[in-house]
């Protein structure tokens, strides 16, 4: 595989266009975990877009149609594949911003990609051969969890089934490694290590405070430390940032207890990119 000395990802068209790469101004993947309805998700967006408007900086909007891999049979999922669909079509029509959602299954990739700019592989997925090649034949951009359970040169295989597959459009993602039981730890070394493979590298800093089934039914959180490991990772140097937020997260239907209050993100971006300038200056 032939590695770029500075990978370049361009996501989206016209003025809504992101560019993801090592050496370019902190680009931001972001939203609410999942999907809750056309009004919330229009409310969502449109306070992200005015904020990165003001800072300057590029906006991918996320959110989960499906839930697929939660803790529990009971945990809330989602409003589901074809209504998600709608509601991001008119989010791109209404802001031009790209949009970005997970898949779970290889029948979902053709389905989601006429209207997703960017296929999110779970981390728990990231090895899953057919999957990974049939959302590399769909030449959208991927974005690539890695595996709890991956060291982060592993990764390499996971990049290669893409590139071989004729996609080379593909985000490398941390978002923390399994530290015994409920706990995750994020290695700062996994950033420059996957760089270096040739794809841009996102750092997912609400995921990576998860505690995985730490409250018995359900995923706990560290929401405190967001801000401290995205410091430390946009310190390290990252072509993107990954922020789950939502305007009451501790009501939220999944993953409240990592997502950021949407009123914190503007004081968190303007620390951050005081950081990422420092990081990329010549």
């Amino acid at each position: 595989m032939e590695v770029s000395a500075n990978p370049r990802v361009l996501v989206g068209e016209g003025k809504g266009q992101v560019v993801f790469a090592q050496d370019a101004r902190l680009s931001l993947i972001a939203g609410p975990c999942q999907m809750e309805s056309r009004d919330h998700a229009f409310m969502i967006a449109g306070t992200l877009q005015e904020l990165c408007g003001k800072l300057g900086i590029g906006l991918v909007y996320k959110s989960s149609f499906d839930k697929a891999n939660r803790t529990s049979i009971s945990g809330k999922r989602g409003i589901g594949l074809e209504n998600a669909m709608e509601i991001f079509a008119d989010l791109k029509k209404e802001f031009g911003f790209p949009v970005l959602t997970d898949i779970h299954t290889e029948e979902q990739c053709a389905m989601v990609a006429g209207t997703v700019d960017i296929l999110q592989i779970p981390a728990f997925l990231c090895r899953q051969t057919d999957l990974l090649v049939a959302a590399a034949r769909t030449g959208r951009v991927i974005n690539v969890k890695k595996g709890q359970f991956l060291a982060p040169w592993d990764m390499k295989n996971v990049l290669a089934k893409f590139t071989q597959s004729g996609n080379p459009n593909v985000l490398l993602c941390e978002r923390g490694a399994s530290f015994g039981y409920n706990t995750l730890v994020s290695d700062m070394r996994s950033l420059p290590i996957m760089a270096a493979m040739g794809s841009p590298v996102v750092f997912d800093a609400t995921h990576s405070v998860q505690q995985p089934g730490g409250q018995g039914s359900s995923t706990g959180g560290q929401r405190e430390f967001v801000e401290t490991l995205a410091r430390a990772a946009v310190a390290v140097g990252i072509a993107g940032l990954f922020v789950e937020t939502h305007q009451d997260p501790d009501n939220a239907p999944s993953d409240g207890p990592n997502m950021v209050h949407l009123k914190d993100m503007p004081r968190l971006l303007e620390k951050l990119l005081a950081f990422d300038a420092i990081a990329k200056a010549a």
